[in-house]
Formats: structure tokens, sequence, C-alpha cells
């Protein structure tokens, strides 16, 4: 079992791609604090924020592969196009589905104040911006990229 643990270990590319998203995910608590002056530990495992987590692990994997197996290979194929999908979902399906729920709430706390439903409230925070999906996919090649050329 120890031999399993050390052979993951020298899998660059697995390995770059956890440390991207580890790195993007303590990076949402660092700009977190930034912008909203709290400290939110919360951010550490939550979905939404700077940088894209989701984006920094699939760039990061996708540049990996390509850069040990090539980018004509069928398996940086398939991990660009995975990529592709994670990207998109990040800042247009689960970002609409966070300004949806937004939305929700308010009707939710007006119809609260009229005394006409209990208390329920939807998260918000779901998908990414534009620019955090670019900053995780920075992110992701530069991690990439150095656990290449180490």
């Amino acid at each position: 079992m120890t031999n399993f643990f050390m052979l993951i270990g020298k899998n660059y590319i697995l390995m770059s791609a956890i440390t991207a998203w580890f790195t993007a995910q303590v990076l949402k608590i660092i700009t977190s604090y930034w912008t909203r002056g709290t400290f939110d530990v919360q951010r550490l495992v939550g979905a939404g924020g700077m940088p894209s987590s989701h984006t920094s692990l699939v760039v990061a994997l996708a540049s990996a592969v390509a850069m040990q197996e090539g980018a004509d290979s069928p398996l940086f194929a398939i991990t660009i196009v995975l990529a592709g999908i994670v990207m998109y979902d990040a800042a247009g399906v689960r970002r609409a589905a966070g300004k949806q729920a937004k939305i929700i709430n308010k009707l939710l706390l007006e119809m609260k104040e009229q005394h006409t439903i209990r208390d329920t409230r939807l998260k918000e925070l779901l998908g990414h911006t534009p620019l955090e999906v670019l900053a995780g996919a920075l992110l992701g090649f530069s991690i990439a990229y150095l656990f290449c050329r180490l």
C-alpha cells in the first residue's frame, strides 16, 4: 500500500491537478478576505469565488497531459474536451443558477416579510465570472508548467 501512495506522489499529472485545485481553494479564502474583510474558512470547500478551482484542476490536468504525452495524443484530446465542458459549466450554467437563486431569495424575503412563507434561502454563489474562470485557467496552466519543468 505504501508503494501505491509513492507511485501516486510521482505522478506529476495527478499531482499538478490536485495542487492546482488546492491552491485555488486557498486563494478563495484570501480573495474573499480581501474583498469582504472577513475570514471565511468555508470558502475552502465552497463553490464559486476567485479563482475557479474546477477550472484550475482541469486546465492543470490537460496541460500536464499535453506536456507529457503531447498535444496530438488522444489523452490530451479527452482532457481538453473535459476542461472545456467544466469551464462552460462554471461560467455558464452554474453562474445562471446562482443568479436565479439570488432573485428567488429576494422574492422569498419579500414573502417572509408578508408572513406568507417560512425562512428559506438558496445558495447564490454557485458559478464563476469569466474573469474567475480565466484566473483558474492561468493558475492551472502555471502549476502544471512548474510540475513539468521541475
